[in-house]
């Protein structure tokens, strides 16, 4: 082998010798069931009968993880694999296996031919592991089964992490997804005194499932402009012939760390945050490398055919079995293999040692670095309420205040960020700028406000997308944080809290995964506060996303008021391994509960509100329940109105806060048993439920309930740009529309209710006329208060 570059003759062959050992690893997690290493004749009873997976960015990926092993001993780094191509599991897993992490927390798959044989039989089999870099693989933070989120995990993972390398391998299909196209301008938010590296390693095998990609298909020099462009410095790594690919890739690498230590040196020496432009690859080979040149006179290798199974060995194509046999020969299994199936010992040396592998690194393992978080007690932060309704505030100004000090706190630490997209302050989050600045290290100007290279507020860039990237990065390596933003586009990242929710799924059945903090959401400027953005503004569906995935898994608060947000946020805050929604007002409101009162109500989760009902001691004849800020003040202003013309009335409220204990406790484990769900509701009293969000979600979580008089009223997507109580008024939600709903559902008042009803209807058609002479909302609705029951009308 040649001498030229970097590598000698001797490292050269044996770099070449364990890429080879990979490749043939994750071939035969494809393909093999038994005769693991070759030792006789291929036969078809050896081979899967269903064979599920992916070849074509397998090889490519083989080649990087190989060299990066190299520079991790040669320069001590502490370095994570960031596996962006959606199926290329084997070639990890292929990895974590040689490197011996993999056989350390799988026994079972040991390192000799039985253990292979495991490794093999598993993968993509029932009872085994999936084809994508997921939970159970050794090493891994990102979950390939969807793409697009590996650039802003690595970003994540290396924010206050100032000894971590994160190598993020980006697919070129994955590169053609928005949110991979947006985390390239990640780098101006890396600060290169307090933060990691990221680098980012381009893989250009040429094709997606069956297309040519992009990236692939526009000129070198086109290329490199991009990369220049969004601030990177590219290295180009070329070409089809081994020997100059792996020569070209070791010098790569090595100008890559050298580049990420000048470029940490001179900030953390000369204290200069200047933005750095960061070294990253390109690395272009053949997809399915190595694999089959040509199958029933069609070529595979460098073509899409080799993303999937490159050779398919069936009853139709006996012929195919010698092709596949001698592919697999063609890495010289006997080579690289002891006689007991280990990998041999010259080989091994290659592979860092201890936590330096990156199937071991703990920062991939993120509970294993964990540290509380310093919490100031939010009791300190109360809203003084005197009695239910005398006061009002605004919920997200005071939680504000709350996450100032928990920022304060956790400064030293550097373990907690708050991100958002742009909505800090919209949200009312203002006072969190006073413990830290937005992070920025792009240019600034005198007219810029709250940036800083070392802020740990990440909102700065108006993209859902990249902030629940980073978060999660930021978790998943053993951190804190909160995101925050306007309710109806939190669905930008409805798949990528799927993949989070179902990444924690997974872990909670791996003993070896430890425990990180949760995934919390705040969500505000929500359905019933777009009166102004209008209808584009207005969907509370996240929530109906949420509540479908494991119950073990997710969260859903509604708190009605400050103090309740103030509880549940710090339960929310202290949680592990959960995804906590809460959804929250950001305008004035009237304050319901005492912090004690709110303390015991957040702790139930629901409840009956003794204050607001005159049911003690009888059978109530209607329940008022509500869930969400606005439905409670609806509710309660309906009430005020029964309880004036018709107080004979036995009234119960019930305010929830969990919605999941709407549930069976057999469904969620939050939820209210059968007993304790009729001792607040009835098994047959007519129930009103004002709802936040679609109605049909409280019957899903309901639909087993003895109670089955319920009637719910929530947002049906009606909407546009009015008055905020026109916007109740239109989704049915309105207290004059409660009103005729409890009368409908109560027949024993006959004609009692008649005159009531005529009333509140008059009262709809009166404030139609009202808003549209005078733009705003009736003096009566603007100025109403609940003045013990009594209200103004």
């Amino acid at each position: 082998m040649s001498k030229k570059g970097p590598l000698t003759p001797e490292l050269l062959r044996k770099i070449d010798a364990y890429w080879r050992a990979a490749n043939y690893l994750s071939a035969g997690q494809l393909y093999l069931l038994d005769n693991p290493l070759l030792r006789k004749p291929l036969a078809p009873e050896h081979l899967k009968k269903i064979v599920v997976g992916h070849w074509g960015t397998v090889p490519g990926q083989n080649f990087i993880y190989t060299h990066l092993n190299r520079i991790i001993t040669k320069y001590d780094l502490n370095m994570i694999y960031v596996c962006g191509p959606g199926h290329g599991g084997n070639s990890i897993v292929a990895q974590t296996y040689l490197e011996g992490t993999y056989s350390e927390i799988y026994p079972n798959v040991s390192q000799d031919a039985e253990g292979m044989k495991r490794l093999f039989k598993q993968f993509s089999f029932p009872g085994g592991i999936p084809s994508h870099a997921g939970p159970e693989t050794p090493g891994s933070i990102n979950e390939g089964g969807e793409l697009g989120y590996s650039l802003a995990h690595a970003f994540g993972a290396v924010l206050d992490n100032p000894g971590l390398v994160a190598a993020c391998v980006v697919g070129d299909g994955e590169a053609e997804t928005g949110p991979l196209a947006t985390a390239w301008h990640s780098n101006k938010f890396l600060n290169p005194i307090t933060d990691g590296a990221v680098l980012p390693i381009l893989h250009l095998n040429g094709y997606k499932i069956a297309n040519p990609t992009i990236f692939a298909r526009i000129s070198h020099d086109e290329l490199e402009d991009f990369f220049k462009g969004c601030g990177w410095t590219p290295r180009f790594v070329e070409g089809d012939e081994p020997v100059r690919m792996h020569q070209q890739m070791a010098a790569a690498l090595d100008w890559a760390v050298r580049e990420i230590e000048r470029i940490q040196q001179n900030a953390r020496t000369n204290g200069d945050t200047t933005r750095p432009r960061w070294p990253m690859i390109v690395f272009r080979s053949p997809k399915g490398w190595t694999g089959p040149k040509e199958v029933d006179g069609l070529r595979v290798e460098g073509t899409a055919r080799a993303h999937q199974i490159p050779v398919s060995v069936d009853p139709e194509h006996p012929e195919h079995l010698k092709i596949l046999e001698n592919w697999l020969r063609s890495y010289r299994p006997e080579e690289l293999f002891d006689r007991n199936g280990a990998l041999i010992p010259e080989l091994q040396e290659l592979a860092p040692k201890g936590t330096r592998r990156m199937g071991a690194n703990p920062h991939a393992n993120g509970g294993l670095l964990l540290r509380d978080l310093r919490i100031p007690d939010f009791r300190d932060y109360a809203i003084s309420v005197p009695a239910p309704g005398e006061v009002e505030g605004q919920d997200m100004v005071e939680l504000g205040k709350f996450i100032r000090d928990l920022l304060k706190l956790n400064l030293e630490a550097r373990n907690f960020r708050l991100f958002g997209p742009d909505e800090t302050m919209s949200n009312r989050l203002e006072a969190a700028f006073q413990a830290s600045d937005r992070c920025w290290n792009a240019d600034q100007d005198s007219r810029d406000d709250h940036l800083a290279p070392d802020g740990r507020i990440m909102d700065a860039m108006l993209s859902e997308h990249m902030c629940q990237g980073w978060l999660e990065g930021y978790l998943l390596t053993g951190r804190h944080g909160i995101f925050n933003s306007y309710e109806a586009f939190i669905r930008i990242v409805d798949s990528m809290f799927s993949q989070h929710a179902k990444w924690l799924k997974v872990c909670n059945q791996l003993p070896w995964r430890q425990d990180i903090s949760s995934l919390n959401y705040i969500l505000s400027s929500n359905v019933w506060q777009q009166d102004h953005n209008g209808f584009a503004h207005q969907d509370p569906g996240f929530l109906d996303h949420v509540a479908n995935k494991k119950a073990d898994v997710v969260r859903l608060y509604l708190p009605p008021d400050g103090n309740c947000l103030l509880s549940c946020f710090d339960h929310c805050i202290r949680s592990r391994n959960y995804v906590n929604v809460l959804i929250t007002s950001k305008h004035r409101r009237p304050q319901w509960l005492t912090m004690e009162e709110a303390i015991r109500h957040c702790t139930h989760g629901i409840g009956i509100w003794g204050w607001a009902s005159n049911d003690q001691g009888c059978e109530p004849d209607v329940i008022m329940a509500c869930c969400g800020e606005t439905p409670t003040l609806e509710v309660l202003a309906a009430v005020t109105i029964l309880h004036k013309y018709l107080p004979e009335l036995k009234i119960r409220v019930i305010n929830v806060v969990d919605l999941m204990k709407l549930q069976p406790h057999t469904e969620h484990p939050h939820g209210l048993t059968s007993e304790d769900y009729d001792s607040l509701f009835t098994v047959d009293k007519p129930i009103i439920f004002a709802f936040h969000g679609y109605p049909t979600l409280i019957h899903e979580l309901t639909y087993r309930r003895h109670n089955k008089n319920l009637h719910v009223r929530g947002y049906k997507e009606e909407g546009t740009i009015t008055t905020p109580f026109d916007m109740r008024v239109q989704n049915n939600i309105d207290r004059f529309s409660l009103v005729i709903d409890a009368i409908k559902r109560l027949p024993q008042l006959g004609n009692r209710g008649s005159f009531l009803i005529q009333l509140m209807k008059d009262k709809l058609i009166e404030h139609k006329q009202y808003i549209f002479a005078n733009g705003v909302d009736l003096p009566e609705v603007r100025a109403w208060k609940w003045n013990d029951g009594k209200g103004i009308y």
